[in-house]
This record gives structure tokens, sequence and C-alpha cells, in this order.
């Protein structure tokens, strides 16, 4: 299996710059503290997953390149998540066919409520995107590669996180159960939602992404989803040699 990874966006449901922040980060010049809303291309052999279809979807296309998508893999429904999903008709215009969504029950469910367009039986010719939505119940089989769901808290709402061979990307909680946890061992990357230095009731803060990136232990951990306070040139704090703020763009490969 070759896979190679591409952090599509890293920052949280605001963006970075904040509309009328004039903080340090929102003002600078360093692209790592650019930051479109969250969300990554997986390039599986010949095949193109997107994890969530973020609000930024077509900027981020435009830049990093998105030359198919065979399958969308969501996370939850918050907006900053799905708020996209319009801009991949142009990929069922191109490719001719439908494409296949993932996720749990809840979350197709807030799919049709929030874009019940789409699945409404109106516009016919074209103008929607054209989608199956499919519910995941345990390991899914996609592309004869096995796509692992780990179930974790963001607040009180059960948010997935992905598997992948040797790679994992868990954004938005603020806690892994145990059985998650154990879902994560022996990993090479582990990508991780880390919003700011200070606590959050529904994200893990810097210093507890720390803390679970020390005990899931993986090679190389990248903190995403990351608010303005969070400044690439000048952190508050010493991350551990195995760990990185990511940053949009940022791609890697695993064999």
């Amino acid at each position: 299996m070759s896979l190679r990874v591409t952090m599509l966006g890293s920052g949280t449901s605001s963006g970075v710059p904040v509309i009328g922040c004039e903080c340090a980060v929102c003002t600078s010049d360093n692209p790592k503290n650019q930051r479109f809303r969250v969300g990554l291309k997986l390039e599986l052999d010949d095949r193109v997953l997107l994890i969530d279809t973020p609000t930024d979807l077509r900027q981020q296309a435009l830049r990093f390149g998105l030359p198919r998508i065979d399958a969308i893999l969501f996370t939850h429904a918050h907006a900053d998540h799905i708020f996209g999903l319009d801009d991949v008709r142009i990929f069922n215009f191109r490719q001719r066919q439908s494409i296949p969504c993932y996720g749990s029950a809840a979350t197709l469910g807030a799919l049709r409520r929030t874009f019940a367009y789409v699945f409404e039986p109106t516009e016919r010719g074209g103008g929607k995107p054209q989608l199956d939505l499919i519910e995941i119940d345990g390991t899914l089989e996609l592309f004869n590669h096995q796509i692992v769901p780990v179930p974790v808290l963001h607040g009180d709402l059960p948010v997935y996180g992905y598997r992948l061979g040797g790679f994992a990307y868990v954004t938005d909680c603020n806690h892994i159960p145990e059985e998650s946890l154990e879902l994560l061992s022996e990993l090479e990357v582990l990508v991780l939602g880390a919003l700011r230095y200070r606590e959050h009731p529904t994200h893990f803060s810097i210093p507890q992404a720390i803390e679970v990136a020390s005990r899931i232990g993986a090679e190389r951990t990248f903190f995403t989803h990351l608010a303005h306070e969070v400044d690439h040139d000048r952190p508050q704090v010493e991350l551990p040699s195995s760990v990185a703020f990511g940053y949009d763009g940022l791609a890697f490969e695993l064999a």
C-alpha cells in the first residue's frame, strides 16, 4: 500500500486569519499561520479519499490539487467539516458517477437535513452533488484496504477518527476511550486535534494533546485544528521531538 497524506487545512472553525482580528498570528507573514478549515486528502495508490468536506474545499482543491474524489469519510457534521460539500459536484460531472460518502448514522442524518436539496427528487438535470450515503458499521473495506473507524468524544458528541495502516487521524475531540486508544497502537503517523494552550470544553488543549500523543506513542504526531492563539513562530510550550504543529499543505508518505 502506498499512502500519501496532504493536510488541506489545519485551522479551527473560524479559519485563520480570523475575520477582523489584528493579533500577531492573524497578521503574520508566515504562511503556516494562515489556516483553512481542517481536512485531509488521502492518495491511496491510484484512488483519492477526502476526510470531511471543509468550508474552504474549493480553495483547498485549487491550491493543493484534487484531481478526483473516489470516496469521502466524514468525522462528524459540524459546519467547518461539511460546508464544502456542494463543491464536490464538479467531480460528479468529471467522473460521471456518484461519490460514496461514509460516516456514522447520526452524521449521515445530519448531512441529509443540512443539505436537504441534494437528496430531494428535484433538479434531475444536474446542479447538485450526486452522493451515496453509506453508514459505517465497523471496519470498512475500501479499495482493497481496511479503514478502521476510531470512536472519540467531542464534548458529548460522538465523532469518528480513522486509521489506515500506520496512519491515523483524530480531530475535534477531548476524550479518547480506552478501547479507541487500543485501536491507535503502533502508529507511524498520528494527526491529532489540539486547539489552543488554554483548556476548552470540547477540544484537547495543546498540553492535553501532548499527554495523549505520548500515551499513543506514534513515531510522529502532527497537531491540527489550531486556533489563532497558536503561533508557529512563537510556541508557548516546548513540543516533544516526535511532535510538531501541522500546517496547510503539509504532505508525507507512508509505505
